[in-house]
């Protein structure tokens, strides 16, 4: 760590053990005032007090990106004690703005900023990582809500609703092959039995892994969130794709989270020698995987399938002798669409023609569900309030929809969730080459956090206003 960062990150860290929050002092400048319902601040009101540190920001990523296993770029996979580290340096400096923090049953870490209602707004995003991959996939998103509690707890604001922010666990699907475990399960979308039917490469499940690092699978209900406990969910993230850049545009609002069905495909041939074996006599498991590989892909380009997306991103060849032929191999198909009918549609699909290959070829296949998530359309509402944030700092934006999936898609289950996107240098992510600048960063986070004002403030005029109707209803019976 170069001396910049090094500064940055110990203006950010006390040299001292901080008090608990429940003993804090009226005199402690950084205890957030109260104020009444119509003072809670607008958006242009505060705009000079709240604007992002870049700086801090980067300092934050940077720190992160150093929580990781020897690797090209970052290795953090998910229910690791890697994992838990970032978890535990997060937490940290939550805890330094005098913000309570707990950990979930599986392991997702959740500050809060008290507000002068219970019911909360919320923000965050993952910090697991793909091997090898990146340092914003995700963490954008956590540290543009650090930044966020900061800025409210250091200028004395406090909303209405409370804040949470939550810094999920588990989003990646590197590690068990299924996204977003971590906010499926405070959506209650998380069966008990998938923590031990999902296991990594290692042969470890969910269950096993979630034990080693110190929490109890058995408790997985407790983790679920009650919608009355929440009122809106803002998710910052870099966009992985080149759209933004592409426009030059800073922001991008999404409409649409695509859906992804994940399968694990066996095929079993017969494993023998590869100078006397006659090509008309073989079972080659290889030729047909590689024949169905490029069969999905051809479907996945056809017209009928605008918008589908088919990938194969792991592909093991057994016994893997170059004198040889292949007699078994295993692969994962991961279908991700707009459309949910033709998402499970591309799937079936592609197994049904899977299968004829197989059959002409003599060898055996098998196919075993992974996981399977649907599409999700974003609450117009929120989608509106982020452009109206945008519209009053004249910052241009896109409203384009999201190929990859996110935990906000998983959290709206629960409650209304918004996905604002910054951009992705050559459109690069899951790869150490990933990259988004800080004044991106500060941009998105000035529009995140805007926007939770601006819905801190809108859903108290909305209950005043109906307030109002049931007076006014009353007086006239």
């Amino acid at each position: 760590m170069n001396d910049q960062k090094a500064t940055a990150i110990k203006e950010f860290t006390p040299t001292a053990p901080m008090t608990p929050p429940t003993a804090r002092t009226a005199a402690d400048s950084r205890t957030p005032k109260p104020i009444a319902a119509a003072e809670v601040p607008s958006p242009e009101s505060v705009a000079a007090e709240l604007v992002p540190d870049s700086a801090r920001l980067s300092a934050m990523i940077d720190a992160i990106a150093e929580v990781s296993d020897p690797s090209p770029g970052v290795t953090r996979l998910a229910w690791t004690r890697t994992e838990r580290r970032a978890h535990d340096l997060v937490a940290g400096w939550y805890r330094a703005l005098g913000l309570k923090v707990w950990i979930d049953a599986v392991g997702n870490t959740i500050a809060e900023l008290p507000g002068n209602r219970p019911a909360a707004l919320g923000t965050g995003s993952h910090l697991d990582s793909v091997p090898a991959g990146g340092r914003f996939d995700g963490i954008a998103g956590v540290i543009a809500g650090v930044e966020v509690a900061r800025l409210l707890v250091e200028n004395g604001v406090r909303l209405e609703h409370s804040v949470r922010f939550v810094a999920f666990t588990a989003e990646e699907g590197a590690r068990f092959g299924q996204a977003c475990l971590g906010s499926k399960a405070v959506a209650g979308m998380l069966e008990e039995s998938k923590l031990w039917s999902l296991r990594d490469a290692d042969g470890i499940s969910v269950a096993e892994a979630m034990q080693r690092v110190g929490l109890d699978p058995g408790r997985l209900a407790e983790a679920r969130w009650a919608p009355r406990d929440w009122v809106a969910f803002l998710e910052l993230h870099v966009e992985q794709g080149g759209v933004l850049e592409a426009a030059g545009l800073p922001i991008g609002i999404v409409d649409l989270v695509s859906g992804s069905t994940r399968v694990a495909v066996e095929v079993r041939g017969r494993a023998t020698h590869t100078g006397s074996t006659p090509m008309a006599l073989r079972a080659d498991a290889l030729t047909a995987a590689a024949e169905i590989v490029l069969m999905a892909e051809a479907i996945a380009n056809d017209p009928r399938h605008r918008g589908t997306r088919a990938s194969i991103g792991v592909l093991q060849v057994e016994p893997g002798s170059i004198t040889t032929i292949p007699g078994r191999t295993t692969f994962t198909l991961d279908v991700r669409d707009v459309d949910s009918d033709r998402q499970r549609g591309t799937v079936t699909e592609i197994v049904r023609r899977a299968k004829e290959i197989c059959d002409r070829r003599r060898v055996a296949m098998t196919v075993r569900p992974i996981g399977d998530s649907s599409p999700v359309v974003l609450p117009i509402w929120l989608r509106q309030t982020i452009a109206d944030v945008c519209a009053e700092a004249d910052l241009p934006y896109r409203v384009l929809t999201s190929g990859a999936s996110h935990d906000c898609q998983m959290v709206n289950r629960v409650v209304p969730a918004a996905l604002i996107f910054v951009p992705s240098q050559g459109g690069l992510s899951h790869v150490p080459e990933e990259w988004t600048s800080a004044a991106d960063l500060a941009v998105g986070t000035r529009v995140l956090l805007h926007g939770l004002l601006r819905i801190d403030r809108r859903l108290m005029e909305l209950e005043r206003a109906a307030a109002r109707t049931g007076e006014e209803s009353d007086e006239q019976h």
